[in-house]
């Protein structure tokens, strides 16, 4: 176990840098200061024969830093080693603060604010980090200036350590810290991206929007035009026997994110959902392709509740219009392997609960029919193949239950009476009885208690969570809002516990040689040759098991896809839409 005393430097240090748009980064200076020695380091880089680091990254010294995966990409740009043990203040106070409104931000200056730490400036702060974007090249006054600013937050983050440090629990800020740096390198890798499809698909454009409405609609009949009309779209979920939730006029509800919820449960609507989607949001100049062609951005680390990472939807291949993906493919002589934990959620609430009927469940490879055995609606030794709309069924209850989905809900998403959903949901209380009542438990205690915590210190604040910061003016909206925090307080350990596994799971594959290249909710992407890629997908499979008995002492099992240049990611969610983009576009040429 540590404590601050074992360290004998305490370095407080920042990097200022250019770049990004899908690059990376570009050093300009860095500062630093140390805590005990009070010895303090401004250094030019950009034209400096002195190229090493003038602070100690050594097993004796602990590296402070805000959103610190900034100053370790610096760090993977310059060959720096990284330092052994990192504390990132971003990630503590996002963490103490997790599920509590900060009016301030989360942002340096906000983390300042909240703990009545004075002295920034922002407006300084955004002329400055404007100049240093531009880049090169700098006169005299402008690199005094640079580094006067550079110290000056390294004033801050000192003092905004000092005031934090009674509040770190270290052994865990130390394993968030670590990951911070593997946020960097998997920042600085970046996914290989198909240009001359992405060059193809912003040429053509105006005319693919066009044409998609055409191809894809002749499936739904939903457009007039170029307009999406709501009464043919009720008259093809009528015609297709689909339950649908409608708003406060009698429309059917259209947003994206009930849209997409829905085509889950309804591959059918899945075209539809891509097309809409992508005529109104996707922004095909915003993804962040750098000039070798990989696409990096942001991953945002910590920025969910639960931990996970939040980054751009619009900037990230992952976070896009699924279709999209399908521009992923490994350059000439490489692979990538996409390896996903199988049922994560199910396995961590197995674990968590010591429900051996659900641990039974998820071991047997097939959670969905086992349920239904275990059930007794289907016999001993039902397959997917021999019984698969009875596992449909109980897949949809199951993952129903597992998002919060009310028995009510989830009768019209299944197109079942109320009175047989409700009958599907006790069979689920009934076989996991267990794991209810562990989480209503957790839940309970959350409450009373004000807050909860991953295996590894996530935090999630629960003081007043269920008193509205908002007037809510029907019962409908009061239900609604204290269903959707439930949820969030249901789906809390599953999803945060899950987080910490990826980020030891993605820890570990790194510091293993593995080439980590995006995380992705519970998957990650590596990278590697052609003839490595199979030895490394095993390898960084059996790590994420490793990783998974770490946190929760119970092995996940991964599924891996690989992809072999010059084959391309696909997603078969997808796949219509871009093949349908394709045939657009082959016509064209």
């Amino acid at each position: 176990m540590f404590s601050w005393s074992d360290f004998k430097e305490i370095w407080v240090v920042d990097f200022e840098f250019y770049g990004g748009a899908g690059n990376p980064p570009i050093p300009v200076c860095y500062c630093a200061y140390e805590i005990y020695s009070k010895k303090s380091i401004k250094h030019w880089l950009l034209d400096s024969k002195n190229l090493n680091p003038q602070y100690s990254t050594k097993d004796n010294a602990v590296f402070i830093a805000y959103f610190a995966s900034a100053e370790m990409g610096c760090h993977i740009a310059l060959n720096w080693d990284h330092p052994r043990y990192i504390v990132d203040l971003f990630a503590e106070f996002r963490n103490n603060t997790n599920g509590k409104d900060i009016p301030s931000g989360r942002n340096l200056l906000g983390a300042c604010i909240n703990y009545g730490v004075g002295g920034g400036d922002a407006t300084l702060k955004d002329s400055m980090r404007d100049r240093i974007l531009q880049g090169p090249p700098f006169i005299e006054s402008e690199k005094n200036q640079i580094l006067d600013y550079c110290m000056k937050d390294v004033d801050l983050t000192k003092n905004l350590f000092l005031a934090m440090r009674s509040s770190i629990d270290i052994q865990r800020a130390l394993l968030r810290g670590r990951y911070m740096w593997a946020v960097a390198k998997m920042e600085f890798n970046g996914i290989p991206i198909d240009t001359e499809a992405l060059d193809n698909l912003k040429k053509y454009w105006e005319l693919i929007k066009i044409k998609l409405i055409e191809k894809v609609d002749a499936i739904y009949g939903v457009y007039e035009g170029t307009t999406f009309k709501l009464n043919k779209f009720e008259e093809f979920l009528i015609k297709n026997k689909i339950p649908w939730e409608f708003t406060s006029k009698g429309h059917p509800k259209t947003d994206e994110n009930f849209m997409k919820d829905q085509s889950k449960a309804y591959p059918l609507l899945k075209p539809l959902q891509e097309l809409r989607f992508s005529l109104s949001q996707l922004k095909l100049n915003d993804l962040e392709i750098g000039k070798d062609g990989r696409n990096r951005t942001l991953l945002s680390p910590f920025g969910a509740k639960t931990g996970r990472n939040l980054p751009s939807s619009s900037k990230f291949i992952f976070g896009n219009a699924v279709w999209l993906r399908h521009l992923i493919k490994p350059f000439k002589g490489h692979a990538l392997a996409y390896i996903d934990y199988d049922q994560q959620e199910i396995g961590i609430a197995a674990a968590l609960s010591n429900d051996k009927n659900l641990s039974q469940a998820y071991s047997s490879g097939d959670p969905y029919i086992n349920f239904a055995i275990q059930s007794g609606v289907v016999p001993p030794g039902a397959t997917k193949d021999s019984h698969s709309d009875m596992r449909e069924l109980f897949k949809t209850c199951m993952l129903g239950i597992n998002y919060g989905m009310h028995d009510i809900t989830f009768a019209k998403r299944a197109n079942l009476s109320v009175a047989k959903a409700r009958e599907l949901y006790s069979m689920h209380h009934a076989v996991f009885r267990t794991y209810w009542n562990w989480i209503q438990d957790y839940m309970d205690t959350g409450q009373i208690a004000g807050c909860v915590y991953t295996k590894y210190g996530w935090k999630y604040h629960t003081i007043g969570l269920f008193k509205p910061d908002k007037k809510l003016n029907s019962e409908e909206e009061k239900k609604k809002y204290k269903d959707s925090l439930r949820n969030t307080l249901q789906n809390f350990p599953m999803q945060g516990n899950g987080a910490d596994i990826l980020r030891v799971a993605i820890c570990l594959c790194l510091e293993n040689g593995i080439k980590v290249i995006a995380p992705v909710h519970d998957a990650i992407l590596i990278e590697s040759t052609i003839d490595d890629i199979e030895k490394d997908a095993a390898k960084a499979s059996k790590i994420m098991t490793i990783a998974s008995q770490h946190v929760i002492k119970f092995p996940l099992t991964t599924d891996v896809k690989i992809i072999k240049y010059p084959d391309r990611y696909t997603d078969k969610r997808g796949s219509l839409m871009w093949n349908s983009i394709g045939e657009i576009i082959n016509v064209q040429k």
